[in-house]
């Protein structure tokens, strides 16, 4: 028999990454569920399995060295590889850089889970894959970093970082089987996304359609998943930034000021 084909997935206790986990154990997948709360975990696991796949939970806390080298050896003795790791966990501030002056940790705690928490463990299973010759790593960036966004200075600073570190992955590593898709989402419905109150009137993608996103990544493992308003948004700032900046932003304020009002007539 084959050996099954084995996917880490962080994040994995609700939204994104806990449909994409189930969509992966529609296909067959041994799913390795990573996030920090095991009760929660456990229940997107018991999804994983009544929809035909294999799951394993593994609490951790990422922002830990320790815990994740510790994960990390866990699971390569459990399964003894990993085709594919998703580094999909992540946490958003959304506050203007005025705000943010005397704020220097809104920076550090970002970065800490969205760059060097994925950093971290992708280091600790690289070994193994560049030992078998192949492997994958999908990192789940944001749309917002290919248009001019305010009031998201620390979270689209850590996935730009997460991005450019895709890409030196990809430029090392390519010839030696491992490869790298960057997932650029637009606005999802998640329970991170619920956390700015103005958002309830915003339409969004649902969980489900972006966990799609995530299994397009691992299974066809493209360069990069992204909406063609986002692939032309990214174009747009690599020949004229100024101007796209110019145009785009004014649009998110008074976005955002209609999306108050609303939020203000919902609550009357």
């Amino acid at each position: 028999m084959s050996n099954p084909r084995v996917v880490v997935i962080t994040g994995a206790s609700s939204g994104i990454g806990a449909e994409a986990a189930a969509q992966l154990g529609a296909k067959g997948w041994t799913v390795c569920l990573l996030a920090r709360r095991a009760d929660e975990l456990a229940e997107v696991a018991a999804r994983v399995r009544d929809a035909g796949g294999q799951a394993h939970t593994y609490p951790v806390d990422l922002t830990d060295d320790e815990q994740t080298h510790a994960v990390a050896e866990a699971i390569l003795a459990d399964h003894g590889h990993v085709d594919v790791l998703v580094n999909n966990a992540g946490r958003s501030i959304r506050r203007s850089i005025r705000d943010s002056l005397d704020r220097l940790h809104d920076h550090e705690r970002v970065m800490a889970v969205n760059y060097f928490a994925a950093i971290r463990l992708t280091h600790a299973l690289l070994p193994s894959m560049i030992e078998r010759g192949r492997g994958h790593v999908v990192f789940s960036s944001t749309m917002s970093t290919q248009v001019p966004i305010p009031l998201f200075s620390a979270y689209l600073a850590s996935k730009s970082a997460l991005e450019s570190y895709a890409r030196s992955l990809m430029a090392e590593m390519g010839h030696r089987g491992i490869t790298t898709t960057v997932v650029y989402f637009p606005m999802v419905r998640t329970p991170m996304s619920g956390a700015t109150s103005i958002y309830a009137a915003m339409p969004m993608m649902t969980a489900d359609k972006a966990g799609g996103w995530l299994v397009k990544a691992v299974i066809d493992r493209p360069t990069r998943v992204t909406s063609l308003g986002g692939a032309v948004s990214q174009a747009g700032m690599s020949v004229l930034p100024g101007v796209l900046t110019k145009v785009v932003t004014p649009q998110i304020r008074r976005m955002d000021k209609r999306l108050s009002r609303k939020k203000s007539a919902a609550s009357d």
